[in-house]
């Protein structure tokens, strides 16, 4: 829990509301590895989600098939 709460606060409201039980670890690894390359929090928190939707895609179509509403990935980025 300590490492959760040393993450930087985005990020912490991010895993908040994940739709899946990412590691501390790992999303501040991403987070940090989009801030070096753009700067931007707001493009580490797209990246964040662009990841989540993949593996929920993958995970959905997987378990449930292609027909089901989350297999298609649709991604909706936080910023515009």
């Amino acid at each position: 829990m300590a490492v959760y709460d040393g993450l930087p606060p985005p990020l912490r409201r991010w895993l908040a509301g994940a739709l899946l039980p990412w590691s501390a670890a790992s999303a501040l690894r991403l987070w940090r590895r989009t801030l070096a390359e753009t700067g931007s929090e707001a493009a580490a928190l797209d990246r964040l989600a662009i990841a989540e939707a993949r593996l929920v895609a993958r995970d959905a179509a997987r378990i449930w098939g292609a027909g089901h509403p989350m297999a298609g990935g649709a991604v909706q980025p936080v910023a515009g």
